[in-house]
């Protein structure tokens, strides 16, 4: 056994990776088509920058050089069905990735209708439900030739597929300084409101006593309520009121010792004195 074989990329990153507008292209492309990651995207881009400056460089050489050359490039763009017979080294620079991505059995399988959506064409081709003139492929990337386009069917047994859902128009960005737009709620008039509240019921003689019950024991409640909260405070205040007339006589009785007292010891004094 020999020494493994060195990987080689297929693909190129472009020059500036983080550029914002080649982001948006590629986010646009990848979901279109959908692609797995970028690197599918980059593979298709790589393909055609190598055919087109294969026709830059021939277009430098002398007509009797490029001759044969020119033919085989036309002819390998034909057979994979991105080149009609009259087309020449010219309309080679006018091609496009979509124009690659166009020829990918993934997008094929799509366009002819075998699946609703591109992820569900990728996803039957990679659980082997797609064939060609009778053989199995399971590479959403395989670039199918024109003459293979018509041989392309189901493996096996037909798959059934439902009617695809509508999407919802999506709603428009907010632009900066500008408020999300509310739901308007339907205004009601003032009499109408109570009515929507409650459920239509049949008025009668039994549902009018019941609801004069209730709202008669619920007054009386708030009767006693009140009639029991003035009678503590009554008695609070009472209470207040006699413990101010005690205090008030337990004042005057002490003042009234303590005159009595100092006449006591001024007459003691006195009869000393004497």
């Amino acid at each position: 056994m020999g020494d493994p074989k060195k990987t080689v990329k297929h693909y190129e990153k472009p020059m500036r990776l983080w550029d914002k507008e080649n982001l948006e292209k590629e986010r646009i492309m990848k979901n279109t088509y959908g692609l797995q990651n970028k690197r599918e995207l980059w593979r298709s881009k790589t393909i055609l920058s190598k055919k087109r400056k294969t026709a830059r460089l021939l277009l430098a050489m002398q007509p009797e050089e490029r001759a044969k050359r020119e033919q085989e490039l036309l002819n390998s763009l034909i057979r994979l069905g991105l080149m009609d017979e009259k087309a020449s080294l010219d309309d080679i620079l006018t091609l496009t990735t979509e124009a690659i991505l166009e020829r990918r059995l993934q997008t094929v399988v799509w366009r002819k209708g075998l699946a609703n959506t591109a992820k569900q064409a990728r996803q039957f081709i990679t659980h082997g439900h797609i064939a060609i003139n009778g053989k199995k492929v399971t590479a959403p990337g395989y670039l199918v030739p024109a003459e293979e386009e018509a041989k392309i069917a189901y493996y096996g047994k037909k798959m059934e597929l439902k009617p695809a859902e509508k999407k919802k128009p999506a709603a428009k960005p907010v632009e900066a300084g500008e408020k999300p737009a509310e739901k308007k709620k339907e205004q009601l008039p003032k009499e109408e409101k109570g009515k929507a509240k409650m459920p239509e019921e049949k008025e009668g003689p039994r549902r009018k006593e019941i609801g004069r019950g209730a709202a008669g024991e619920k007054k009386e409640e708030n009767q006693k309520g009140g009639k029991k909260a003035g009678s503590k405070e009554k008695e609070e205040a009472v209470k207040k009121e006699k413990k101010e007339e005690a205090v008030e006589k337990m004042g005057k009785e002490k003042k009234a010792g303590t005159g009595e007292k100092k006449e006591e010891a001024g007459k003691k004094g006195g009869a000393i004195n004497g």
